[in-house]
C-alpha cells in the first residue's frame, strides 16, 4: 500500500498517482496494489480515470434555467423542438488547464454533462452562488476521490459553504461505513481577490442576483463568465475591459426579477465590447435559430456542449 501523503513533490497527488500507477507492469492483475490513508485505514483504489484531453477548452456542460428546457409538462415550440441546441441543462462550464480540469457550479444535471463531454475527472470547482440549480449535483463528485486520490477541493464564498455543509450534512459527520459512501470535499474560502486554481489565476467578480443576493462571476484570461445576474455594480465592470468572449446570462425577452432579460443583456455585452459574446441560463421562451438571427453581430445564444479555446 501506499500513502499519498508521502508521495513526491511537486507533482500535484493526481498527477503523481497516475505516473506511478502508469508504471506497473499489469494494471489488472495489481489492482488494488495502491491505496489511501484515510482516517488510518487504507482504501484501494481503481485504475486511472478515462478521461478525455479538454486541455485549452471552455465547455459549457449547460445553458438552461433552473427548471432546464424542455420544461416538464411543457408542449411548447422549444421544448418539443427537434433542434438539440434548445435543449439546454443547468448552468456550468468546465475549463481545461494543463494541471487539471476546473468547473464553475455543480448543476443537478451533472453526471449527464460530464458524460456526454467525455470528462472522466474533476480537479477542482469555483461556485458562483449556492441556489440549487448550481449546487445540487454536487455528490456527483463522489468518485472523484478515488480518481484524485483525496478531496476535491472546492472554491466558494462563506455563504456557498454553509449551504454545502447544511445541505450535504452526510459528507461532513465522519462516520462513513465504507470508501465512496460520501464526497470527499475540502474548502477553500474566497473572496473578491484572485486566486488561483491549478496554476491559473481566476478573477472573482461580484455580481447582483435581485435586490437582495450577491452572486460572483470569474475571469479567466481574456474569457469572463458571469451566468445569474441583474446587476454589474460599478465598481465590477473594470474587470470586464479587454475581454475576448464574454459569457452572460440572459433569461428571456420580458423582464425578472433577477435575471438579465435579453434586451438587458444584449445592452450590458455592447458595454463590455468582448469580440464574442454568448448568453447563457436560457429559458424556453427563446428558441436558438430565431434568437440569433434577431441578435447583433458578434453575440449569439450559447448551447449545451459548445467549446470555445481559452485565451
Amino acid at each position: 500500500m501506499v500513502n499519498l501523503d508521502y508521495l513526491p513533490r511537486p507533482f500535484p497527488r493526481f498527477v503523481t498517482f497516475s505516473l506511478l500507477w502508469s508504471s506497473v507492469a499489469s494494471r489488472q492483475a495489481c489492482r488494488g496494489a495502491f491505496g489511501l490513508l484515510k482516517e488510518g485505514k487504507y482504501v484501494s483504489l481503481p485504475i486511472t480515470p478515462v478521461s478525455s484531453d479538454i486541455r485549452g477548452q471552455f465547455i459549457f456542460l449547460g445553458t438552461g434555467t433552473s427548471v432546464g428546457v424542455p420544461v416538464i409538462g411543457c408542449g411548447c415550440g422549444v421544448c418539443t423542438s427537434p433542434n438539440p441546441r434548445n435543449q439546454r441543462t443547468r448552468c456550468a462550464v468546465a475549463i481545461g488547464l494543463p494541471a487539471g480540469n476546473v468547473l464553475i457550479d455543480t448543476p443537478p444535471d451533472l453526471r449527464t454533462q460530464l458524460l456526454r463531454e467525455g470528462i472522466g475527472v474533476v480537479h477542482a470547482v469555483l461556485f458562483t452562488h449556492e441556489h440549487a440549480d448550481h449546487l445540487f449535483g454536487l455528490d456527483d463528485l463522489r468518485i472523484m476521490q478515488f480518481h484524485l486520490g483525496g478531496p476535491v477541493p472546492l472554491y466558494c464564498e462563506g455563504q456557498v459553504e454553509a449551504r454545502i455543509r447544511h445541505s450535504f450534512d452526510y459528507a461532513f459527520k465522519g462516520n462513513t461505513t465504507h470508501a465512496g459512501a460520501v464526497p470527499q470535499l475540502v474548502f477553500h474560502r474566497i473572496g473578491l481577490e484572485p486566486i488561483d486554481v491549478l496554476g491559473r489565476q481566476f478573477i472573482p467578480i461580484r455580481l447582483h442576483h435581485g435586490p437582495n443576493f450577491r452572486v460572483l462571476g470569474f475571469r479567466i484570461g481574456r474569457i469572463a463568465y458571469c451566468t445569474d445576474t441583474d446587476h454589474i455594480p460599478e465598481e465590477s465592470w473594470p474587470l470586464l475591459e479587454n475581454l475576448d468572449v464574454f459569457v452572460v446570462g440572459a433569461l428571456r425577452k420580458r423582464r425578472h426579477a433577477t435575471h438579465f432579460s435579453l434586451p438587458q443583456a444584449v445592452e450590458a455585452a455592447q458595454r463590455v465590447g468582448a469580440r464574442r459574446t454568448y448568453f447563457t441560463h436560457v429559458s424556453h421562451e427563446l428558441e436558438y435559430d430565431q434568437t440569433n438571427a434577431s441578435l447583433p453581430d458578434g453575440m449569439e445564444l450559447a448551447y449545451d456542449g459548445l467549446r470555445i479555446p481559452l485565451t
